[in-house]
This record gives C-alpha cells, structure tokens and sequence, in this order.
C-alpha cells in the first residue's frame, strides 16, 4: 500500500507515513484473545488491513507469566502506534484488554459483538461512549457508605467500577427483611434505564442492597450493552446470582 497523500510504500496498510506524516487510517479495531489478537485497520468505511498477533502461554508461574502478558501486549501496541489513529474500539480478554490500554495513551472505547468491525462500521457517524478513567473508590459516591458482603461486596463494586462507561456508583439502603435461601455473595446488573443507567443489586444471605450505576450511555440500548459487560465481568469474578 502507499501512502495517500505522497504515494511513499508503506510497511503494512493503514501505516502512518513518516515522510509526508500523513495519516492513513482514522480507526483500529482490536479483538483481544488470550493467545490470539487480530488488529483490524479502517480508514472512514474501508477495512485497509488486517495482522494478527499471538503468544504462547507460558507455565503456571507468575513473574513468567506477567512477562508474557506484557511482551504480547506491547506487539499489539505497537500495531496500534503504526497507525496514530484516531480512534481505538476493543474488545475480548479483560487482562489483555487491559495491559494493551496501559501501554497506550489512545481512549478505547468498548465494542461487543460477533463481528466488533461490523458493528463500528455501522455505528460510523455516531459519537463514541464517553470513556471513564477513575479508580473504583473514586466512582463511589453516594450517602450510603456501607456496602454489604464485606470483602466480597467491595470486589463486586469493583468488577463493575473498572468498566470504562461507569460514570460512578450510588450505594443505596440495606434491606435485611427478605428471604435467602443462596449462601454467599450474589450480584446483578438489572435491565437499563431509559438514560442507560443500570441498578447493581447485591445480595448477601437475606440482605440486599440495591446500587445505582451512572454510565455514559445515552439511551436505553446503549446501557444494555454496558449492563451485559457488567454482568459478565462480574460472572468472571464468580459473583453473579
């Protein structure tokens, strides 16, 4: 491919042109499996490349483990530098999702679909979800302090406190009048609102505690989205009813 304003080769398609400094592509698109990332490039509605990039997992040890992470991470960045886009949309394996973002100064937005490029190649024209960096504490607000299920209540808060689009988390009242028959901390983010806001409902024994969750959804469709991501990082943390 060559660049489209001086027509210099490029290394891979959709690359930045060092000579012009032209840009040759405005979006990525980054499917993020454990051992398998595909690094989608678009420029306006054309798909202008796709590379993949893997890794091979290393043993059950953690410092090994950490490094492998970290080295794969920094090849999928390095794919995203090449382009300078302007914006990057991701999807897949929270840890790698993760360590991919400490590695890059780009905003990612949260795209979740069968087919991540379809669905930003049909949103096109349509203002990206405002992205949320705050740590979990800080997204917490509220008059209700207390949260319930101690150590388990707070993980819950956090599973769904690290989701870019949650603005902040409103703890409510307890309600310890109902009747338990699960053992163990349960969560769920509830059907959204018509400005996609979602309820957090955390149970313990026959407690519960119902939270609000500000996202930057927009609408009622938008904040299912978020609330499907919720519900599955917190089936990740092994915390859902």
């Amino acid at each position: 491919m060559e660049c489209r304003q001086c027509a210099s080769p490029l290394d891979r398609p959709g690359d930045y042109c060092l000579v012009c400094r032209t840009a040759n592509a405005d979006t990525v698109v980054l499917e993020l499996g454990s051992q398998r990332a595909t690094v989608t490039t678009l420029d306006d509605e054309t798909v202008r490349g796709q590379r993949i990039v893997t890794t091979t997992p290393e043993p059950d040890d953690s410092e090994r483990t950490v490094a492998q992470l970290r080295n794969y991470a920094g090849k999928i960045a390095d794919e995203v530098r090449r382009k300078r886009p302007e914006e990057v949309y991701a999807t897949g394996e929270r840890p790698v999702l993760r360590a991919v973002r400490a590695q890059l100064r780009h905003d990612f937005y949260r795209v979740d679909a069968e087919d991540p490029v379809e669905q930003v190649l049909e949103g096109r024209g349509e203002s990206p979800l405002e992205v949320v960096e705050a740590t979990a504490a800080e997204k917490l607000g509220g008059s209700h302090s207390t949260l319930i299920g101690g150590r388990q209540g707070w993980q819950a808060l956090e599973a769904v406190a690290e989701h870019p689009h949650v603005k902040k988390i409103i703890p409510g009242p307890i309600d310890a009048g109902g009747s338990g028959s699960r053992s163990g901390l349960r969560a769920k983010a509830t059907r959204a609102d018509d400005n996609g806001n979602v309820r957090l409902l955390v149970r313990d024994g026959s407690s519960v505690q119902e939270n609000r969750v500000v996202t930057t959804a927009r609408d009622r469709n938008l904040g299912e989205r978020v609330r499907a991501d919720l519900n599955e990082a917190l089936t990740e943390a092994d915390l859902t009813e």
